[in-house]
């Protein structure tokens, strides 16, 4: 169907050609303007947020509308309900809550809707003459008879074949913006879901809406349920219920458990999707029987009996689990890759080289290391690991044994580096990332090049990741795995480094013993202590380097971080508040919260003018010189979750920001910038793998939820030299003496056991 305006004089047909902006009705009694954008003063590509100067028939002059609109252009007709309101700052305005655009219903309108710019290849003059010649049956010229353009001096069989080809991109973007929006999808999600699907965009969500959710990031089974309710699916269709049961284990997936009881699964499907038992029964033994979902047992073990649980896995997540099991039992049986030494040797000749004297636990560490293919090497903060890393590779560097050493961040990497002198790359580097395929071109079928294989903080890597690791670990390499078991687990499904010291079936090493110069600092003992279930010591000295503040709610904790981080730790430690403290937050909301902290923290670490260049997102404004994080990866640009970076240019006309990371600039869109979040305050998740030289952290009881002990180890291993714990002495001891309930479902210890 073509969009064409109605009568002249007189808005279009509404029902064809109107994009209702507003999943709320405007309020009773509410004012309305109508008429034709004459200028748009600003339009957000992303929120749809947009301010426009309407000629209304009603009303002399020009009236400003500010409202939300999905597209909008010069010409179009608009009508809007709201109120009128005077801004202190720029003076009358009509505030839209619900805006309808149509197609222009003059020929003035159409005139300047087609010279707007609106229809790539129509410019001002060209609009002029199609409207003279044409009137306004120019739309259905242009969509269905474009040979008769070249009725119009200049334009030829190229030229009409452009335009026609503009003109239909343009109006199927447009039918599809007006179906998504009105199911509460953004515009740039939208622009997203087109790019994906192209011209068969409605069809295929006409035939299965559930698809978005799996294809597109961002859009969660409700919005997908709320399409296909309003598009005819019934509450017991088998799509339906299929797309439920998949969203409930990919939910837990989110809490990083890899599969799901199946008495959990069912209550969790029941409640979402509100029908009967036995029919998710059914979908789900469809799904089990297409090989889609695997059903397992997974066991459990209590006290000296063991027990089975009926458990349902994503195939993917079963089979990466399976098989990383098969992968780690492989190399753990195999010989060490150099030739024979002796041990007792080694280490007299590397603590001459590296000048220490190795405890006793350290020297039965690493005869264990240099006998082993395969060893986990666990323990907490001061307890020798960098020391005992650095010997083994210097001992196995003196054998000329290439070595290859990564960590799951780039942070991480670059503190392995610094640590043994020899160059550290992410995991993904180490493995190619490939963003045509998602995965990696390093495999089983092209392995990494390596005699050994060091990887640090291990516990951070989720089973997916692991699986492509040892996949890609020829079957003569040594792996030795570094990593702290009391940390938190990965972000993602699994817990594999738990799970491979719980299986007794790998070769372990665990550190306990506290040397001398760490058991000096406070931050090491404080951390040893919360990780036994102990409270920290939280009477602190003046030349401590750990130091409790305690504040009475959220809004007094934020005031107080402000000043702490801004005025008191560079003038007392010579400390950069942007580049050297970092504030580790438990949770996201709050005034305590990394959303709360970042714009106060932005306002007064790096405050620009009005008149600055900046690119909004959500709400967000971005600026030369903030503090941004990477939030997903991105194999298409190189960069990881996690990494930090910092804004640099910013480019309005082109919509694109510069962000510099350690050691090189990458260039975002404006629709890119939803991978990135300021980094100010980030959580206590997001800081896995890193260390700063300074760490501030808000602890209070509004985090009832988050408080648990290895959130707060992890907090607090965190910082180098300064640990600043702000809160609630309540909230400090309901996660040191709570559970860290850090039981997740998985099947590796049990792949691994076998």
């Amino acid at each position: 169907m073509a969009i064409r305006p109605g009568g002249s004089g007189t808005p279009p047909d509404r029902a064809t050609s109107q994009q209702s902006l507003s999943l709320e009705p405007a309020s009773k009694g509410a004012d309305r303007v109508a008429g034709m954008v004459a200028r748009i003063v600003y339009h957000d590509e992303e929120t749809g947020f947009s301010v426009i100067r309407l000629r209304s028939e009603e009303r002399q002059g020009l009236s400003t509308v500010v409202g939300r609109a999905a597209h909008v252009a010069v010409g179009e007709w608009v009508e809007a309900e709201g109120f009128w309101r005077t801004d202190p700052k720029h003076g009358p305005q009509f505030k839209a809550e619900e805006m309808r655009v149509s197609a222009p219903a003059t020929r003035d309108g159409v005139e300047q809707f087609l010279g707007s710019g609106i229809v790539h290849g129509i410019g001002p003059s060209l609009a002029k003459r199609l409207v003279a010649k044409f009137g306004e049956a120019v739309f259905d010229i242009i969509e269905n008879s474009p040979e008769r353009l070249r009725e119009i001096s200049g334009v030829g069989k190229v030229k009409s074949a452009s335009i026609s080809q503009a003109w239909g991109e343009k109006r199927r973007i447009r039918e599809v913006m007006l179906f998504l929006h009105s199911h509460g999808v953004g515009t740039n999600r939208a622009v997203r879901i087109v790019q994906i699907y192209g011209d068969d965009t409605l069809s295929i969500l006409r035939e299965d809406p559930y698809r978005l959710v799996k294809d597109v990031r961002g859009i969660g089974f409700a919005t997908a349920d709320s399409i296909a309710k309003q598009i005819g699916f019934d509450s017991d269709s088998p799509t339906r219920i299929k797309a439920g049961i998949r969203q409930v284990l990919r939910d837990a997936q989110t809490q990083g458990h890899c599969g799901l009881q199946r008495d959990r699964l069912y209550e969790a499907a029941l409640h979402m999707l509100q029908v009967e038992k036995t029919k998710i029964e059914l979908q789900l033994g469809e799904l089990i029987a297409s090989a889609e979902l695997v059903q397992d047992m997974v066991s459990h073990l209590n006290g000296s009996e063991v027990s089975g649980t009926a458990c349902v896995f994503l195939e993917r997540l079963h089979h990466a689990e399976q098989h990383a099991a098969q992968q780690l039992l492989s190399l753990s049986k195999g010989k060490v890759p150099w030739s024979s030494l002796d041990p007792k040797e080694a280490i007299s000749w590397a603590e001459e080289e590296l000048d220490i004297e190795f405890a006793t636990s350290q020297r039965a560490a690493i005869t264990k290391a240099l006998t082993s293919k395969l060893l986990v090497i666990t323990g907490g903060p001061g307890v020798g690991k960098t020391t005992l890393v650095q010997a083994i590779l210097k001992i196995l560097g003196r054998k000329k044994i290439d070595m290859k050493l990564a960590a799951p961040t780039g942070r991480a990497a670059k503190r392995l580096s610094e640590a043994t002198g020899m160059s550290a790359r992410t995991i993904h580097r180490l493995l190619e990332a490939d963003a045509q395929s998602g995965g990696f071109k390093r495999n089983a079928h092209n392995p990494v090049d390596c005699d050994l294989l060091v990887i640090d903080e291990a516990s951070m890597i989720d089973v997916t990741l692991l699986y492509s690791l040892v996949q890609a670990v020829r079957p003569d390499t040594a792996l030795l795995l570094i990593g702290d078991v009391d940390q938190l687990p990965s972000v993602g499904p699994g817990q594999t480094l738990r799970d491979m010291l719980e299986s007794r079936a790998l070769p372990v090493v665990r550190l306990t013993e506290i040397f001398r110069q760490a058991a000096e600092s406070q931050i090491v003992q404080n951390a040893h202590a919360v990780n036994a279930g102990d409270l920290p010591n939280l009477t602190t000295t003046q030349d401590s380097d750990f130091f409790f503040v305690e504040t009475r709610d959220s809004d007094d904790t934020q005031a107080r971080i402000l000043k702490i981080v801004a005025e008191r730790i560079p003038a007392r430690f010579g400390l950069d508040p942007m580049r050297d403290v970092q504030v580790l937050c438990p949770m996201h909301r709050g005034s305590a919260g990394t959303q709360s902290l970042n714009a106060v923290l932005k306002q007064t670490l790096n405050p620009t003018s009005d008149s600055a260049p900046k690119l909004s997102r959500d709400g967000v404004d971005f600026a030369q010189g903030d503090k941004v994080m990477q939030v997903i990866n991105n194999y298409d640009k190189d960069v990881y979750n996690g990494d930090v970076g910092w804004v640099g240019a910013i480019d309005l006309e082109g919509k694109t920001a510069d962000i510099k990371y350690e050691s090189r600039v990458v260039r975002y869109a404006i629709d890119e910038l939803d991978q990135i979040n300021l980094a100010y305050a980030i959580t206590i998740h997001k800081s896995q793998g890193s260390e700063y030289p300074a760490v501030v952290i808000p602890f209070l009881t509004e985090h009832f939820v988050m408080l648990k002990r290895n959130l707060l180890y992890t907090a607090m291993t965190r910082g180098k030299q300064l640990v600043v714990l702000l809160g609630q002495r309540r909230a400090i001891e309901i996660a040191v003496r709570g559970s860290d309930d850090l039981r997740r479902t998985t099947k590796l210890a049990d792949w691994l056991r076998s």
